[in-house]
């Protein structure tokens, strides 16, 4: 593989515009840029996820949604390429299937709970709000634009996920989840 990268300050952003995969140029707070960058922020809030002690199955899953995203990212920076789909509905039942095997061994819930826990759970529930936040940045971006609506998809059962796997990350340390206390006093 040859250098992608060998000037990484090239000023070319400096008015406002970002290039695309393409070649043209977009304003910064375009709606393909404002996916692309929560995006990008979900797959560096999943670096800090991976940074924790982990266990190996949790840790396999992650890396593997990061490369998935990085290539969400390279779809979207690419418009008019709707013919490539990087996300089918493959990966979105390999999403299910690890929803299901990490949700039934855990308790019922029968109130909501709070981000925390322990700091890897913690970092988790962060995960899943950006998701949230990519994936309608993703719905926004498909009102004026065509997308492959199997983006959308996996970002919502990957929230999904990254919720049971902060339950399952506290259950495993032996911490109770934090319950939201409707009547507090």
């Amino acid at each position: 593989m040859g250098n992608r990268l060998t000037k990484i300050c090239t000023r070319t952003g400096d008015n406002g515009t970002t290039g695309l995969g393409d070649g043209s140029r977009t304003d910064k707070d375009a709606p393909r840029i404002e996916a692309i960058g929560a995006i990008d922020e979900l797959n560096s809030a999943l670096g800090l996820l991976l940074s924790h002690d982990l266990p190996g199955s949790i840790q396999d899953r992650l890396s593997r949604v990061q490369h998935r995203l990085f290539d969400v990212g390279g779809e979207l920076c690419l418009p008019g390429q709707a013919a490539h789909h990087v996300i089918s509905s493959e990966q979105i039942e390999e999403l299910e299937a690890a929803l299901e095997e990490l949700n039934a061994d855990l308790p019922p819930l029968r109130e909501f709970i709070l981000p925390g826990g322990t700091p890897a759970a913690a970092a988790c529930h962060l995960a899943r709000t950006i998701c949230r936040r990519a994936e309608r940045r993703l719905v926004s971006l498909g009102k004026v634009e065509d997308i492959n609506p199997a983006g959308i998809m996996y970002l919502n059962r990957l929230s999904d996920l990254l919720f049971v796997m902060a339950r399952q990350l506290n259950r495993l340390a032996g911490k109770t989840d934090v319950y939201w206390q409707h009547e507090r006093k």
